[in-house]
């Protein structure tokens, strides 16, 4: 079946679609930003259980816990700021950029874990063959901050977004409206 000229198909009808969609909600950008930085911290939780088991520092165990917790909990409070066709929910954000800022902290918190089993003088871990999941989870560690830190500016970019967004041209080219005249005699 044959398109017609009229009707727009393919890549650029996707696209023009996409920034229709990014025009009425721009914080879909860091929603999918933060969704990322859990499904990414999710999938590589291997790593950081295995460290836990290993080293066994103190409230490393925990932060890997709260890591995952306010990860959802920052995940709702972002849904829940940006209710449909109402106002942004102030306090729903500064609740989320604190959840955020905890995930950051906790992050850090076990990064210096890692660091002080990695320097201490007495029975320090090496990270060989049998231990390279420990490197991964550093890796990962520090990649999850970059991709939160990366989401909460973002965020705050959003009214920014939003009015960049407006100003893009998202109406379709409709050909022959110079002969509606004549279609409206026609019928008569």
């Amino acid at each position: 079946m044959a398109r017609s000229k009229k009707t727009p198909g393919g890549v650029k009808e996707f696209i023009r679609k996409m920034k229709v969609s990014l025009k009425r909600k721009p914080q879909m950008i860091p929603m999918l930003v933060l969704a990322a930085a859990f499904l990414f911290y999710s999938l590589n939780l291997t790593h950081i259980s295995d460290t836990t088991a290993k080293i066994q520092g103190s409230g490393m165990g925990l932060s890997g816990f709260c890591i995952m917790l306010f990860s959802l909990l920052s995940f709702v409070c972002f849904i829940n700021a940006y209710p449909h066709r109402k106002k942004t929910n102030v306090p729903m954000l500064v609740i989320m950029f604190v959840m955020l800022g905890i995930i950051v902290y906790c992050d850090t918190h076990y990064l210096g874990g890692i660091t002080r089993a990695l320097t201490r003088p007495e029975n320090p871990i090496t990270i060989d063959a049998g231990t390279a999941y420990i490197g991964q989870a550093k890796d990962v560690l520090n990649t999850h901050r970059i991709i939160i830190a990366l989401g909460a500016v973002l965020t705050l970019l959003v009214p920014v977004m939003r009015k960049l967004f407006r100003k893009m041209n998202t109406s379709l080219d409709v050909e022959e409206n110079g002969n509606m005249q004549d279609i409206i005699l026609s019928e008569d």
